[in-house]
């Protein structure tokens, strides 16, 4: 079987996936993920930091071994929105050139929300030869996957493929360093009501482009949303295998969002499925989640263990 490596390196975290490629699709071997904050004040500086870099860096010399160890034939590193930002972002290219001996793509929004829809539903979409229902059943397309990064966020709508997309400038990182970081802990109702302003400007952009109105299933990718669905299912210890395709209603959304953000910080490092890198930023991640289940009316959301990282996987496991 034929082995590739996937590397994400978003504004918060930088993540790998090795997988095994055969009949059945792909399989893990490895799925890592660091919290490295590449996107550190690039909202307000328009720069990576020196910092920030060599935090990534560090990261990436450890993927790098890995993937020598598991032999995979094929490497695919992709780059989100802190690097679509940063006018320095030739430096971030040169390093990880001299990584893995191979360009990262900077991908452009459009790119990112195909990647991400085809990691979220390959397996949501694949149909059960004994019953010919989706394998999440009760799910029905058309799909609205949204992919809440440190940076962006993407709304992608489609059944099979992308019929519809648009990536918008709020995610959990970006928007803490704008409204929350400076706001007390926990923040102040003010700063929170300006942060929510933020966020449906975008929404209402987002529906200006994207029929959002036509979605059956809202699909949820990525660490704020699985760190709320941990929550929601009073898990013990994260538990990816649990987390996957589970259904979080919007009333414990909108509890939990709320609940996050009248924490002090200190506060939400007890709580057990949250990562230590996520602690400062996941109130925001959690009011965007809030936002948007309310805005559009959805009554839940699926949770996907699956998302861009598979997508890139998928990209490359092609003959």
């Amino acid at each position: 079987m034929m082995r590739v490596a996937a590397i994400d390196c978003g504004t918060n975290s930088v993540r790998l996936l090795i997988a095994a490629v055969g009949a059945g699709g792909l399989s893990d071997v490895e799925r890592r993920m660091e919290i490295v904050r590449l996107g550190q004040d690039v909202d307000r500086t328009g720069r990576l930091a020196p910092e920030a870099l060599e935090r990534t860096f560090t990261a990436m010399r450890g993927y790098a071994g890995l993937i020598d160890r598991h032999e995979a034939a094929r490497v695919r590193v992709v780059a989100t929105s802190a690097t679509r930002d940063a006018a320095n972002r030739q430096e971030f290219v040169d390093g990880v050139r001299e990584i893995f001996g191979t360009e990262p793509e900077v991908i452009t929004g459009a790119e990112e929300a195909e990647l991400s829809f085809t990691g979220a539903t390959r397996d949501l979409v694949r149909l059960s030869p004994e019953t010919g229902m989706p394998s999440c059943e009760g799910t029905r397309p058309p799909y609205l996957v949204v992919d809440i990064g440190g940076g962006s966020t993407e709304f992608v709508l489609g059944s099979t493929h992308v019929e519809a997309a648009l990536s918008v400038d709020i995610g959990c990182v970006r928007l803490t360093e704008r409204h929350l970081r400076d706001a007390g802990d926990p923040p102040s109702a003010e700063a929170v009501e300006a942060a929510t302003a933020d966020i449906d400007d975008a929404l209402d952009r987002v529906a200006a482009e994207v029929p959002v109105e036509r979605a059956m299933t809202l699909v949820g990718l990525a660490g704020s949303v699985t760190t709320v669905a941990g929550m929601a299912l009073e898990l013990p210890e994260y538990d990816p295998e649990k987390i996957h395709h589970s259904r979080i209603a919007a009333g414990q959304v909108h509890d939990i969002a709320e609940r996050l953000l009248g924490m002090a910080v200190a506060r939400r490092s007890a709580i057990p499925v949250m990562h230590p890198g996520r602690v400062d930023v996941i109130g925001a991640g959690a009011l965007i989640l809030d936002r948007i289940v309310s805005r559009y009316g959805f009554g839940e959301v699926v949770t996907s263990e699956r998302d861009i990282l598979d997508g890139i996987a998928w990209s490359i496991a092609k003959p």
